[in-house]
């Protein structure tokens, strides 16, 4: 079970030294075999990951991965890798994972920007999510929102001509930084009418951000864009 490397200047998150339970330990070790990916700077071969071909979703930053296992369950027919840096939310999924007995889920522990830049082929993916990312409101931390032009560019890249990408947020700012980012990719279309916001872009459980969100009275704001 390896720990995220170490490599870039300006990451998006704060490793935190999360308490993890007995269970969460007792699933790294047994179903990370399963599960999980190794971080390794070559290319993944995912016909070969999976078994099969199917359409993909990469879901980067799942938390304790609620949303992404509920839709593994309703959608057997697709594959979803999730990228988080936490071992505790890591830990939490494997274990529901099993216990779910999905056979479509795999896990990565590593830094979401270099697993796309090193591991994830290029024009590979049918769906990229990334819901409630840190906004780091205070503006000297802008540096570190994962959403930046180079991310877009990044993202757009590995879809497949027609494939999406979706985000959210319930910082208002930060959501109007998302769709000025993203507007901006040459590779990235928008799929709302207007050029804004989209409504009720996939049936989902909210995330335990959102939740969160939610009790504060924030609006959340998503985004659906299409690689051209």
């Amino acid at each position: 079970m390896p720990e995220p490397e170490r490599t870039r200047a300006i990451r998006s998150y704060v490793l935190r030294a999360g308490r993890m339970t007995a269970a969460q330990e007792r699933a790294l070790t047994q179903h990370w075999a399963l599960y999980g990916v190794d971080f390794q700077p070559a290319l993944l071969d995912l016909a070969r990951l999976y078994g099969r071909e199917a359409p993909r979703t990469l879901e980067i930053g799942f938390g304790n991965g609620e949303q992404l296992l509920q839709r593994a369950v309703a959608q057997p027919e697709r594959d979803f890798l999730g990228v988080e840096v936490h071992l505790p939310g890591v830990g939490h999924l494997l274990l529901a994972a099993a216990k779910a007995g999905v056979a479509n889920v795999r896990l990565i522990c590593h830094d979401a920007i270099e697993v796309l830049q090193r591991q994830i082929p290029p024009d590979s993916l049918d769906e990229v999510q990334l819901l409630f990312p840190d906004p780091w409101p205070k503006k000297r931390h802008h540096k570190r929102r994962i959403v930046q032009p180079g991310f877009a560019t990044l993202v757009a890249s590995r879809l497949r001509a027609g494939g999406s990408v979706h985000l959210a947020t319930d910082w208002e700012p930060y959501a109007q930084q998302m769709l000025l980012v993203l507007s901006g990719c040459e590779s990235l279309a928008n799929t709302a009418a207007d050029g804004g916001y989209s409504r009720a872009v996939i049936a989902r459980q909210a995330t335990r951000f959102e939740r969160r969100g939610q009790r504060l009275g924030h609006r959340v704001h998503e985004l659906l864009f299409r690689r051209r």
